[in-house]
């Protein structure tokens, strides 16, 4: 067995099960539980400044982490449209099937499709996780916006009109919640090596003077090796301290996806050492470590996404945040929509 002795049954069964249902390009990166767990710790180790009803929210947001993954199988369609959020197939040179280099991302999701294509290549075959964790990031760092003005409506908008935005602040929280769970997903996908890579399950047919394993050892790791031996306490143990972004958003994804791209190498030269066989403690270092990494990064951009929202502009007419909080303005007009 390539990743544990003493359970091998059940990982065999579980690649056998993945391989019948036609899973083995779909895998989901770790599973259930290390979804869950990374929603779990990174809400739970938000600063104060963050709002109590999402610090409050740590296992609504854990279960949320993993519908992008619970709704596949919807459709062909559904599927094809969206499989490509969870993963980016970057080369042993850090470019995505020889495309655009994980340092040099083109700006948006279009031009990135160009530059595969010039290159033979198409988003499909080649991912775009990078954007997903983007874009669910606006997504926040938007409703966090339109959350603030609400509730100043709430308290010191006109009389008429604090009921609606005691509603719209109240649908503005579900949202938030569900944006959340939304990025914690991505970001989870975003610290698991086989979603950074095209050895993503098992070495597969490219150049390998090192003899690593050409087993489909991807879903055995996230959702057999995971659950069994690492801890949700293994996970907030290995968080490290709090760290928004000293450069643009985009450039700190990239650099965060790098850095798991970087894991890939280590996590094979683990494997063919017995580091995931029962018993031995690396391998569950490993995954706890990479779990923590998915932890502290949705941690971040969880605050950055708050924090930032205190200068946006948002609805239209266009409202500015930090003016409706200084002067208690009564954005309804923006909120509502004034058409």
């Amino acid at each position: 067995m390539s990743l544990l002795s003493k359970p091998g049954r059940l990982i065999a069964a579980a690649a056998a099960l993945v391989a019948a249902a036609g899973l083995a390009t779909t895998a989901v990166a770790w599973g259930a539980q290390g979804h869950r767990m990374i929603g779990i710790t990174a809400v739970r180790a938000l600063p104060d400044d963050v709002p109590a009803f999402v610090r409050k929210a740590a296992h609504d947001i854990g279960e949320l982490s993993r519908e992008p993954d619970r709704t596949k199988g919807s459709g062909k369609l559904h599927d094809e449209y969206r499989e490509g959020n969870h993963f980016i197939d970057l080369d042993d040179e850090g470019r995505a099937l020889g495309g655009p280099h994980i340092d040099s991302l083109p700006p948006t999701r279009q031009l990135y499709d160009d530059a595969l294509r010039a290159k033979g290549e198409t988003l499909t075959h080649a991912g775009w996780l990078p954007y997903s964790i983007l874009d669910a990031y606006a997504d926040l760092r938007t409703d966090f916006a339109l959350w603030r003005i609400a509730r100043v409506g709430e308290k010191k908008g006109k009389r008429e009109h604090r009921a609606w935005f005691k509603r719209d602040r109240q649908r503005r929280e579900a949202l938030i919640l569900s944006d959340i769970g939304e990025l914690s997903h991505f970001i989870g996908d975003g610290s698991q090596p086989h979603h950074m890579s095209i050895h993503y399950n098992g070495w597969g047919d490219y150049p390998n003077p090192r003899g690593f394993t050409t087993e489909r050892v991807h879903s055995p790791f996230e959702s057999v090796f995971v659950p069994t031996y690492v801890r949700i306490e293994d996970v907030a143990a290995d968080m490290t301290p709090l760290e928004t972004c000293s450069v643009p958003v985009e450039a700190c994804v990239a650099a965060y996806l790098k850095r798991t791209w970087t894991h890939i190498i280590p996590y094979y030269e683990l494997e063919q050492a017995g580091g995931f066989r029962d018993g031995d403690p690396r391998g569950r270092v490993f995954a706890a470590q990479r779990l923590a990494a998915g932890s502290s990064m949705l941690r971040n951009l969880i605050t950055q996404a708050w924090r930032e929202s205190a200068t946006a502009e948002v609805g239209w007419p266009k409202a500015k945040v930090a003016d409706v909080e200084a002067q208690g303005l009564d954005a309804y007009d923006s909120l509502f929509g004034k058409d």
